[in-house]
């Protein structure tokens, strides 16, 4: 497949025409004409390089790319180094952010309602999703639950919380500044991927449980089920590559 063809299909699926972000979504860096073969991740690091140069892949997607609006706008070390093997191998760099953040089918908001069996009732903001939990569970359970599913235990801060959860809001990655937002709809939890200092203080006087996955954890799912779409609809040869990231 044409590499900006490529470009082209997932801008449809994804919604990205009408979409506002911090990062430019599509294909950030042209490599060879054609796509033979693609690697996709969380975000771009010398790991998932690597991993592209051992299986030959000349593409690589990922929701955490490159030209944030308030990255350095000068590349040594780590950039240079990585931009170097990019431009060297010619690989084609392709990211999406928010688009896969908030897709009804394969975003990472979704993916989280998936694999927790929340019942999806609506939005609160565009990127937090609430829905309930049925049969209601204990927090202590649920946290067991996430831990299992997601084979990462997760932060859990449950002081003055009430003991069992049914309505829920969530935001995948670094969705810790919700809560507020997310308590106005009368839920008993939330959970996101980071946490910050104050949020834990902020969970405590609202009386809410507070779960937090690592934002790696949370937004893994999304571009594993772009490539799996790809793979099934367009047989496109696709490997998602699982980097440990504890954060």
């Amino acid at each position: 497949m044409k590499n900006f063809v490529l470009e082209k299909i997932i801008n449809e699926k994804l919604f990205n025409n009408y979409n506002h972000d911090i990062v430019p979504n599509g294909l950030q860096i042209e490599g060879d004409k054609i796509v033979k073969k693609i690697i996709t991740g969380v975000s771009i690091c010398q790991d998932l390089l690597d991993a592209a140069l051992h299986h030959k892949a000349n593409a690589i997607i990922v929701h955490h790319g490159y030209l944030w609006n308030k990255e350095p706008k000068y590349i040594h070390n780590v950039q240079r180094n990585r931009l170097k093997t990019i431009l060297t191998h010619n690989i084609n760099l392709y990211s999406w952010h928010l688009p896969l953040d908030i897709h009804p089918e394969l975003g990472n908001n979704i993916q989280i309602s998936k694999k927790l069996n929340i019942f999806v009732k609506g939005e609160i903001l565009p990127y937090v999703l609430w829905g309930v939990l049925e049969p209601r569970i204990s927090g202590f359970d649920f946290s067991k639950k996430i831990e299992k599913i997601f084979k990462k235990k997760p932060i859990h801060f449950y002081k003055n919380a009430p003991n069992y959860i049914n309505r829920i809001a969530w935001c995948s990655g670094k969705g810790q500044n919700f809560i507020k937002e997310a308590y106005k709809f009368g839920i008993d939890a939330f959970l996101t991927g980071e946490v910050s200092e104050e949020t834990i203080y902020i969970a405590k006087e609202l009386g809410i449980h507070f779960f937090a996955l690592g934002h790696y954890c949370s937004e893994k799912d999304g571009i594993k089920s772009l490539g799996e779409w790809l793979h099934k609809t367009y047989n496109l040869d696709v490997i998602f590559i699982d980097i440990y990231n504890p954060a």
